[in-house]
């Protein structure tokens, strides 16, 4: 049976996540948590409001209502990256080659690792940036679609168009896909050889979390009363194909999802606090965690895929350890 070590803290949690093997736990007020050899803390920002885990999962990328962007390392040591004043700082992302993108106002800004700095501006707010795993290529979500960079480079950007506000933004692993969640209940995307649309609809609530499977044949995505799963192994991705729905609950709704890293197997968090495992192939169900004090807002796996990160909107976080 799956154990869970509670952790209660106080305030929205933002971010769930391991770093070097310890989970961490990002809250709004600023504050960072992490569970090592008992609960240790350091305070980041004064109001944090994204985080992101490096891509070798050896410090965690944030940002904040102060204008600031830092790197967390697993012992709790902060290193400020980046400073633009009182402006908040309401999306970042961490690329390969270390770099780090966020966004602000307009403008997406690309951190290289030599301290460099790139400043992409766009005629709308940017809502999201998201890296692509293969390349320096970057994905900025906006009023009116998203627009593709190469950041290192003078390439000219190319602009995926759709009306309305995109507010989250993920590549598919293999960089063929970009899809969008909006302000709307739906999903947005693209084939990005040749811009084809793709509308993923029929949500009764915003999407607010999405997560690719394993070898990224499936795209998990919450808003509705089950984890609405998406498959992307045909070219034309989910057109024409129905997703699967793992997880129902009646009238509870999915409010977060973590792909598993090595099997095809969705850890899904409702709004009432349950964490529910689902394998894709027979939809057999697994309780992690019964229903708590507020709705899942974050959840991640570490590397082996044995233990679970998690926390709520009010913050009451843990971990699941599996393999017990």
């Amino acid at each position: 049976m799956p154990t869970v070590a509670p952790l209660d803290l106080a305030g929205h949690c933002v971010s769930a996540n391991f770093i070097a093997g310890i989970s961490f736990f990002s809250l709004a007020e600023g504050e960072v948590h992490r569970l090592d050899h008992g609960q240790k803390s350091v305070t980041v920002h004064d109001g944090l409001l994204a985080a992101a885990p490096a891509l070798d999962n050896r410090s965690l990328i944030t940002s904040g209502e102060d204008g600031r962007v830092c790197s967390v390392d697993a012992e709790g040591n902060v290193t400020e990256l980046a400073s633009i004043g009182r402006k908040w700082i309401n999306c970042v992302a961490a690329g390969p080659q270390g770099a780090v993108a966020f966004g602000y106002g307009p403008n997406a800004v690309v951190r290289f690792a030599d301290g460099k700095s790139r400043t992409l501006t766009h005629k709308r707010s940017v809502e999201a940036v998201a890296f692509a795993r293969k390349g320096m290529r970057l994905a900025a979500a906006h009023y009116g679609g998203a627009t593709l960079h190469f950041p290192a480079s003078e390439a000219k950007p190319t602009e995926l168009l759709w009306e309305g506000a995109h507010t989250k933004v993920t590549f598919s692993p293999d960089g063929n896909f970009l899809v969008t969640a909006m302000q709307e209940n739906a999903l947005h995307g693209w084939r990005i050889s040749d811009a084809k649309h793709m509308r993923m609809s029929g949500y009764p609530a915003k999407v607010k979390s999405m997560s690719w499977s394993v070898k990224g044949r499936w795209l998990a995505t919450s808003g509705a009363p089950a984890a609405i799963v998406w498959p992307f192994q045909a070219k034309d991705g989910p057109m024409g194909k129905a997703p699967l729905e793992l997880g129902t609950r009646g009238d509870v709704l999915v409010t977060c999802v973590a792909c598993h890293p090595t099997d095809e197997i969705a850890a899904i968090g409702y709004s009432d606090g349950m964490i529910l495992a689902v394998r894709f192939a027979d939809t057999k169900e697994v309780l992690l965690r019964r229903p708590g004090k507020g709705a899942i807002s974050s959840m991640s796996w570490d590397d082996e895929g044995r233990r679970l990160a998690f926390g709520s909107e009010a913050g009451d976080c843990g971990v699941v350890d599996i393999s017990a």
